[in-house]
């Protein structure tokens, strides 16, 4: 299991959004660098990285802040927001992201997905934001008319790196990840899963390392970390813990 600590960025500051409402953000950090720095010296091994202007601005926004974080950090970084283009995703993975995320692209053009996992095999990832079990887009603005699965089961064999699923309805506001519906997904397909959205507490942390949640590669923890709910070296011990229990 990784845990993947969240830069999410707003006018190039590592922000918090409340229900993935842009009127409701929490500045945390307003150096993107130093967090990235700072999240490595706790113990993460990854960085999740989300340009939440260039969500809803189709394209990249916040490109300093994000070269900033890969100046700071060597730990690989997964980017997300903003990425609708093969010269995009190119452009990005050359500046050293290790993993791109393709959200609104995924439902609006499939086959671009499709074909950015055959040019760039392992380097791509689908962010897959639900909203009453139906996919949203555009930064969360339109939600559309497929279910997260029937989505996920498009790249079933496209070659997906991973999914990250993220039920916005818990995002920003510590009610706990939404397991039952997490795990469905993944049994659904064969691509590895990543949790997002709600993570609360060393609790979740403990859920997610129970038998059932082994299909999961992962979760990604945002307002939990800054806020101190979530403890880094605790949460990492137990991760840790249970990785050498399993070898």
């Amino acid at each position: 299991m990784i845990l993947f600590p969240a830069i999410d960025l707003k006018d190039g500051q590592c922000v918090r959004l409340k229900l993935g409402d842009m009127e409701q953000a929490t500045v945390f950090n307003d150096d993107p660098g130093a967090q990235a720095k700072a999240f490595e010296d706790q113990g993460f091994e990854w960085l999740h990285v989300v340009d939440l202007n260039g969500a809803f601005a189709g394209e990249s926004v916040n490109g300093a802040a994000v070269e900033a974080i890969l100046a700071s950090t060597k730990n690989p970084v997964q980017l997300g927001g903003g990425i609708r283009t093969l010269q995009h995703i190119e452009n990005w993975l050359d500046k050293g992201i290790s993993r791109v995320i393709l959200g609104t692209v995924a439902v609006r053009d499939p086959n671009l997905v499709k074909e950015a996992c055959r040019a760039f095999p392992g380097k791509v990832a689908v962010g897959i934001d639900a909203k009453g079990g139906y996919v949203a887009v555009e930064g969360w603005a339109e939600t559309s008319e497929l279910t997260a699965i029937d989505l996920a089961k498009k790249f079933e064999d496209a070659g997906v790196s991973a999914i990250i699923y993220t039920d916005i309805d818990r995002d920003g506001v510590l009610k706990g990840l939404n397991i039952p519906s997490t795990l469905e997904l993944a049994n659904s397909v064969a691509i590895p899963v990543i949790a997002s959205g709600g993570l609360a507490s060393i609790d979740d942390i403990k859920r997610l390392l129970e038998p059932d949640c082994a299909i999961l590669e992962g979760a990604i923890s945002g307002r939990a970390l800054y806020d101190g709910r979530l403890d880094p070296a605790e949460a990492m011990d137990l991760i840790l813990a249970a990785r050498k229990a399993a070898s």
